[in-house]
């Protein structure tokens, strides 16, 4: 079977590796639905917990946090790969959570937050009335 080649999209994946964000490559996150709270885990190894701002203005969740190098003058580097400064990441929130009671926490590297569904978004069940004459069939049924 013959494959076509397809320029554009060589360029879109070339295009992809050299326009990946910095704070998504400084930043990777895990996100998953747990019960009713999504949680997001952000890998922030060497961040001083001092520096690490979460804030949430209408439906963005921002996550702020610094790295910086120790570095004297006799050092020479050799390899330096891992990102220093200052990174950001937003997350757009939907309508269903509760803005409220968003948690975060610091631990081993790793900032977790805990975003609890809003008790309004939260599946129920609704009762049924009727009124009216309930009618029983007597009798039974042979099979």
């Amino acid at each position: 079977m013959a494959r076509t080649y397809d320029p554009f999209r060589e360029m879109d994946r070339w295009f992809s590796d050299v326009a990946r964000t910095p704070a998504s490559a400084a930043m990777p996150m895990d996100l998953f639905r747990d019960g009713d709270v999504f949680v997001a885990r952000i890998d922030l190894p060497g961040v001083d917990p001092a520096s690490i701002d979460v804030d949430v203005d209408d439906r963005t969740l921002t996550v702020r946090a610094q790295r910086n190098v120790e570095t004297t003058e006799e050092q020479k580097w050799l390899v330096r790969e891992r990102p220093a400064g200052t990174f950001a990441r937003q997350l757009t929130l939907g309508y269903g959570v509760a803005l409220d009671q968003i948690a975060a926490e610091y631990r081993d590297g790793v900032l977790s937050l805990r975003i609890p569904v809003a008790e309004e978004a939260k599946p129920r069940k609704i009762s049924v009335s009727h009124s009216g004459v309930t009618t029983q069939i007597e009798g039974s049924v042979e099979g």
